[in-house]
Parts: C-alpha cells; sequence; structure tokens
C-alpha cells in the first residue's frame, strides 16, 4: 500500500517493533494481548480508540479476533469504515468447548459493526453463514497469497534421504504430537525432521520426541526469518493442525515446490489438490498421516 501512494500506519500489541516496517509506520499498544484479560482488553481499547483519534484514517482493516473485536467497536465509535479479516474463524470445528461457543457469540455481537468481513477461504465464508454470524451480501472470500520467491529457492523433492519439514507455532492449534506418533511408526525408513517455530507448547513435544526415540532425526530450529531457505532444502512439507483458516506456511511450502501432507481441515483443500499436489488426512489421525508420509 505505501508502494501505492497510500499512509499506512500498523497497530500492533506486545512488544518489540516488526521487523521491516518503518518505525515511524508503526503504533505499539502495549496492553492488546492474545488471551482474553477483561482489565488489559479495556486498556487495549481505550489506546486503539485514542490512535484512531488522533490519525483519523480514512480506513481500519482489522485482524485477529481481540484485535478484530476491539477494532470494530472503536472504530465504530468514531465513526471510521472498518473491515475484518478473518484468518479462520475461532468458532471453527476443532476448537475446544466451550472457548468455541464463547468466540461466536462474540463475533454474532460485533460482526454488525463491520462494512465488510473477508475470508480466507470459502469454507470461512460457508462457516459464517451457517451459524449465522452475519448476512451473506457483507461477506467476501479473499484467498491468502504469497509473493514468489527466486527459481534458486525451489527445492527438490527427489533427494534421498528426504528431509521433512512443519512450519508452525507450538500451540494448541498445531497438532505436532500427531506428527510425530505417526513418524514413530516409520522408524525403518530414512528420513529427517525440523520443526520451525516458537511458542508455549514447545517442551512437551521435545518430550515426545524422546519418547518416541525420535530425538536425534528432529531438529527445533525455532523461529526463524530465513524459512524460504530452509524449504528449499527440504523434500517433503508436513502441516499437521486440528483447524486451520488458509495457512500461508502451506503456500510457502508450494511456492518451494514440494509436496504437502496435511491435515483437512479448514480452507486447506482449497490450496491443495488431494493426490495432485498433496495428500490430505484427516485431523489426528496417526495412522492416515503415517501412511501418507511412508507413500511419499
Amino acid at each position: 500500500m505505501h508502494e501505492l501512494g497510500y499512509r499506512v500506519t500498523v497497530l500492533t500489541g506486545g512488544t518489540g517493533a516488526l521487523p521491516g516496517l518503518p518505525q515511524e509506520a508503526q503504533v505499539n499498544l502495549p496492553a492488546l494481548g492474545r488471551s482474553i484479560h477483561p482489565a488489559s482488553d479495556l486498556r487495549a481499547y481505550l489506546q486503539i480508540r485514542a490512535a484512531l483519534k488522533r490519525l483519523r484514517p480514512d480506513l481500519l482493516s482489522t485482524h485477529s479476533s481481540k484485535a478484530g473485536w476491539l477494532g470494530r467497536l472503536a472504530a465504530r465509535s468514531l465513526g471510521i469504515p472498518v473491515l475484518f479479516t478473518a484468518h479462520g474463524w475461532a468458532f471453527t470445528e476443532g476448537v475446544a468447548q466451550p472457548r468455541r461457543t464463547l468466540y461466536l457469540w462474540a463475533e454474532r455481537l460485533v460482526a454488525p459493526l463491520a462494512d465488510r468481513i473477508i475470508t480466507v477461504s470459502d469454507y470461512d465464508r460457508d462457516l459464517a453463514i451457517r451459524y449465522k454470524v452475519v448476512s451473506p451480501d457483507r461477506l467476501i472470500t479473499v484467498h491468502n497469497g504469497m509473493p514468489d520467491v527466486h527459481p534458486n529457492l525451489r527445492a527438490h523433492p527427489e533427494v534421498q534421504p528426504p528431509r521433512l519439514v512443519m512450519v508452525a507455532r507450538f500451540g494448541a492449534q498445531k497438532d505436532h504430537a500427531t506428527l510425530l506418533r505417526a513418524l514413530g511408526r516409520l522408524r525403518g525408513l530414512s528420513w529427517s525432521l525440523d520443526f520451525i517455530g516458537g511458542g508455549e507448547g514447545r517442551e512437551a513435544v521435545e518430550r515426545l520426541a524422546h519418547v518416541e526415540d525420535l530425538a536425534e532425526r528432529v531438529r527445533f530450529l525455532g523461529t526463524r526469518s530465513d524459512v524460504a531457505e530452509l524449504l528449499a532444502q527440504a523434500q517433503i512439507f508436513v502441516l499437521a493442525s486440528r483447524w486451520e483458516g488458509l495457512p500461508r506456511s502451506i503456500l510457502e511450502a508450494m511456492r518451494a515446490g514440494l509436496p504437502v501432507v496435511a491435515s483437512d481441515v479448514g480452507g486447506v483443500r482449497e490450496a491443495v489438490d488431494h493426490g495432485t499436489t498433496g495428500l490430505l488426512v484427516p485431523p489426528g489421525d496417526v495412522d492416515g498421516l503415517s501412511a501418507a508420509l511412508e507413500q511419499l
């Protein structure tokens, strides 16, 4: 948007600046966090509203459940047009109850405040219509996309033995455990695995790698800025998940030319053509995931 001549400011929660974005184009909101905390959320709302009142933007584009909820409230209170992009609904199938019910009612409350709601997959658009979150004329699907990379960053899936890679934050949504259990059944084959990403659940996954006697084959690389380079060195991309919108990590893998093995959740099948560009398996299916990996 900057290249097109628009002036854009990004409001972010947490601490620290976003890499690659000029400092003057960022406003940090210290009270805006991921988890629900009424006192902090009220402060975050006031910080968002104060920033918008100072900036007076022509449009506010909101992302993620928490920022989307507070941002829509703040924008409407100031008469500012507002969009919300749902990167996978928090009430989607796979999310545990009662969190799923809580987020469904939360979305129903604030959905009418958005001038338009963008979903990143048709699956999520249909889900919002099915649960009567907002009228269909307020919803539009804009699939995620990725900029292309230099041909030097194309992978070579034919190389043996294969290196598998999964790019995902360690947490409740991503199912690293099912992947390790599936690979535990393939000890007789030659392979290695890279986990890329951070998160609070990493230690539990590291322990499971030892339990499955896979520790020597699995590398935990943490959060990385050279994901494209690491994908170019791999032969198979895996994403085991409990729920998704339309994962950008899968698009990055396909851009590199990697076959994808992924949980058939959310909008994943709108990117992966089963049997052609990858293999889809039911979420949490150790047998199915093991068989798909063995086939490749």
